[in-house]
């Protein structure tokens, strides 16, 4: 017979206050030149990306993103429609 095993993962910042919330999400920082991972839930992943930048890998190269070319015009035509309005 087969038993299938569960093992929960809970909020690390709820568990330092001793409350147990189970967890949904990582949150990634830097300590001490390494990168580091925590488990959280939801609310305290959402508060954590509205006070800290994300963290950015500057080692390797960023990718321009792409633009489509018809994209790009109808902004052009859009701006020049609106700089015709303002006068």
């Amino acid at each position: 017979m087969v038993t299938e095993v569960f093992t929960r993962k809970y909020c690390d910042p709820h568990a330092v206050r001793e409350e147990k919330v189970e967890a949904t999400e990582v949150i990634q920082f830097a300590w001490e030149g390494a990168v580091r991972e925590v488990d959280a839930c939801e609310e305290c992943f959402k508060e954590h990306e509205s006070r800290y930048e994300p963290l950015v890998d500057y080692s390797r190269p960023v990718k321009k993103r792409r633009v489509k070319k018809a994209a790009s015009a109808e902004k052009s035509e859009a701006e020049s429609a609106d700089a015709g309005d303002d006068e």
